[in-house]
């Protein structure tokens, strides 16, 4: 029984507020060997981890991340309050130069960087490649953009090794400048899967998002996906390890 390498989504969200980097550095302390975070640029073209559209979920206030310099997002709490209450209320938008200082020090650890659509519309590529590889180029290989949209991604390969796309639908693969990009690993939305059958992309990694059910995760390893994303990083481990064991 294939046992999938397990991607911790936005870090450690089960436990901790997501994108921040206390929960990222948990899904390793956790065992993560793959992590993912998402980026945008802010309104000083400072890339910043960051999921939303606008901050209402995370930081309880109006406005995306574009609406604001760097300096002032610093000023807000990247907390979840809904969720944590006042336990992480120290907690801060943390920047992409500040994740690239913690995984310095995991150097077995691969980040996949989502580059979000909305930046990319706000400003443009260049702009977003040329911010994020600054932030990104003492790391190298140890890092995967990733991201919906295609045309970073094959402006991404100037500086990056290995790409990936992201998809919601899997009939989406068949798309010609996807299948033209060839990108190194392919994600794909389980929500978006055929219900039975093997699933390939050729020269691709897959990886499949959203999952927290360790049954579901091992059928999909089973049907050929190699990464599970998953916002329960340590429960996910602990409860493959027990599958293997009893294997």
């Amino acid at each position: 029984m294939p046992i999938p390498e397990l991607v911790g989504h936005r870090g450690y969200p089960r436990q901790y507020p997501e994108n921040t980097l206390i929960g990222i550095e948990a899904a390793i302390a956790a065992g993560a060997r793959f992590i993912e975070t998402d980026v945008q640029l802010t309104r000083d073209l400072i890339p910043v981890l960051f999921h939303d559209p606008d901050l209402t979920r995370i930081c309880g206030v109006a406005g995306a991340i574009a609406d604001y310099s760097h300096e002032e997002l610093q000023k807000f709490s990247a907390s979840e309050f809904e969720r944590f209450g006042y336990k992480f209320a120290q907690t801060r938008i943390a920047d992409l130069a500040e994740l690239a200082g913690l995984l310095r020090r995991y150097p077995a650890v691969t980040a996949f960087i989502e580059l979000k659509r909305i930046s990319i519309e706000r400003f443009d590529v260049p702009t977003v490649i040329e911010r994020v590889w600054a932030a990104l180029e003492p790391l190298g290989a140890q890092c995967v953009p990733i991201s919906y949209a295609l045309a970073p991604l094959a402006a991404a390969r100037r500086h990056w090794p290995a790409v990936g796309a992201v998809i919601d639908r899997w009939r989406e693969r068949r798309g010609e400048a996807l299948c033209a990009l060839r990108p190194e690993y392919l994600f794909c939305d389980v929500d978006g899967l055929p219900r039975f059958g093997k699933l390939q992309f050729p020269g691709a990694k897959l990886a499949v998002y959203e999952v927290v059910d360790p049954e579901i995760a091992l059928r999909l390893a089973g049907r050929g996906v190699d990464l599970i994303e998953t916002f329960a990083i340590g429960e996910m481990r602990r409860a493959l390890a027990l599958a293997d064991a009893g294997a």
